[in-house]
């Protein structure tokens, strides 16, 4: 058998290779875990965000006359910039982290990320003011904007084409295992008594980010990598030999080269490329992907789930279990994920988990509506099944939304504007991963209940969507994947001159 059609076969230099460069999913995970916790923390409050600090003190005696505010408690903006500042400089890192990971190849925009990402958890962990909080979480944006562009490419490249799924899905798992680490860090010290528990938390950041560092020193560079930076073959023949382990390699890197040439052949263009009519399908997933990965609704629970149990009435502690339970779950899920999307598929998980997420938001918001008739007062059953409401939820995007998120765009693009279309979706996510995290906390002031079937109802749009306009990539070797839209029922329609349109950029 061919061995593009075979895909080659899982060797320990390419498991190796790819846990070490999933680490830019741990540090991703981590800060979204840790930011959620540390704001939930009393002693954090009081020295960062007094105001906020006071209200909560008096939310807890205002609760004893079954008053409605504390829906309203974490509405600060100033707070809320706390979190959501790392992707704005995120968003600015990943366009440049293009040009990085192009001319230079995925290992120099890993290390930059694990560099940028190590001094900005120092500088969190030290933080004697805002300012430096803020500046600490710009610095942790560039870290994760240069990994979140470059490890994504870097897994699907290294992967086999059967075992692509499963190893491209490493990376969701490791922002899985980030995010529950995360947990149980903010769980544990926030029992510290003198109240600094907080500073640990952030800068035990520095952990996953300097193994991330290190490590990138010592990776490959991928295949693909090597022929679009130096021109190198024989350098790439020999890297695709090791990473397969098999000899048989010359039709994978026949498509390396023929994609390298069409690659080169409109190396100037840039973002550009992504502008011509036979990118049209890939433009359009590059924004939708990223923005309805967003609007599941997942950063309600994996910013504010402390925040939303405490509003169910669970106190700091509680509250911090309940995210570390639902944190577990989310792992578990992903790693079942890792385990099936190469046998079953890309579709079918979105839809299972699409359909679950639905079902979940639904009731969890129906609950809330109870609460609100009842005062705001919701009863310890009510509460209990919120835990375990949000924990389907969380299972549902665990193996659908989280790591198809990522698997997806990574697989889907041409090599030629892979880099680019890599960069604008993770820019895209930034964009609107900052614009949910500002608009949460007042949605939830506003609507309380109506925030989960407003992102219920993007749920579903989405499922739709997803069922009608994507191509199922499963097996398919990844320099082949373009063909794929060519045959799509809709999309077909639009690239069936890609060859004729190709050949005439080229000339021209």
């Amino acid at each position: 058998m061919a061995a593009s059609e075979s895909g080659g076969k899982i060797t320990y230099f390419v498991v190796a290779s790819c846990v070490m460069a999933a680490m830019g999913g741990v540090i991703f995970g981590y800060d979204i875990g840790v930011s959620g916790g540390v704001m939930s923390m009393g002693p954090f409050l009081k020295r960062f965000f007094p105001k906020v600090y006071k209200l909560e003190e008096e939310d807890r005696i205002r609760r004893s006359h079954n008053n409605k505010n504390h829906y309203c408690l974490f509405n600060s903006q100033l707070l809320t910039s706390f979190t959501s500042s790392l992707y704005v400089s995120g968003f600015v890192a990943t366009l440049l982290a293009s040009s990085v990971t192009r001319s230079w190849g995925r290992k120099p925009s890993i290390f930059l990320g694990g560099v940028s990402f190590l001094v900005g958890s120092a500088l969190g962990g030290s933080a004697q003011n805002v300012a430096m909080l803020i500046i600490a979480r710009l610095l942790l944006g560039v870290g994760v904007g240069f990994a979140n562009q470059s490890v994504p490419l870097y897994l699907s490249e290294m992967a086999p084409a059967r075992y692509r799924g499963a190893i491209s899905n490493g990376f969701q798992l490791c922002i899985g295992i980030g995010f529950l680490t995360a947990n149980f860090t903010n769980y544990e010290t926030q029992k510290i008594k003198e109240g600094y528990g907080w500073r640990i938390s952030l800068a035990t950041a520095a952990v996953p980010a300097s193994i991330l560092t290190l490590g990138s020193l010592f990776l490959p560079e991928t295949p693909n990598s090597i022929i679009q930076t130096t021109g190198d073959v024989r350098k790439a023949e020999l890297m695709l030999r090791r990473i397969r382990g098999t000899d048989d390699v010359q039709d994978e890197l026949a498509d390396l080269v023929e994609a390298s040439s069409e690659s080169n052949s409109n190396a100037q263009h840039g973002f550009l490329n992504l502008l011509q009519r036979r990118y049209r399908p890939e433009l359009v997933m590059a924004f939708a992907i990223p923005f309805f990965q967003q609007v599941t609704g997942i950063n309600v629970v994996a910013f504010y789930a402390p925040v939303l149990f405490r509003t169910v009435g669970f106190g700091e502690s509680g509250s911090l279990m309940s995210t570390l339970v639902s944190g577990i779950v989310g792992t578990v899920s992903t790693f079942l994920s890792m385990l099936v999307v190469d046998r079953i598929g890309r579709k079918t998980l979105f839809l299972v988990g699409g359909l679950q997420m639905l079902v979940s938001q639904v009731i969890i918001g129906v609950i809330i509506m109870v609460a609100e008739v009842r005062d705001g007062v919701v009863g310890e059953g009510y509460g209990y099944a919120v835990v375990v409401l949000v924990c389907v939820y969380v299972a549902g995007f665990g193996w659908s939304w989280g790591p198809l998120g990522w698997l997806v765009p990574s697989e889907i693009f041409p090599l030629e504007i892979r880099s680019a279309a890599q960069s604008v979706t993770v820019a895209v996510s930034f964009v609107f991963t900052f614009a949910v995290a500002q608009s949460v906390p007042p949605m939830l002031c506003k609507f309380q209940a109506g925030i989960f079937f407003f992102y219920g109802g993007w749920v579903a749009v989405m499922t739709v969507a997803v069922q009608l306009f994507l191509p199922e990539t499963k097996n398919v070797p990844i320099e082949k994947v373009a063909g794929l839209w060519e045959k799509h029922w809709f999309w077909g329609k639009l690239t069936r001159k890609r060859d004729f349109q190709g050949t005439t950029s080229v000339n021209n």
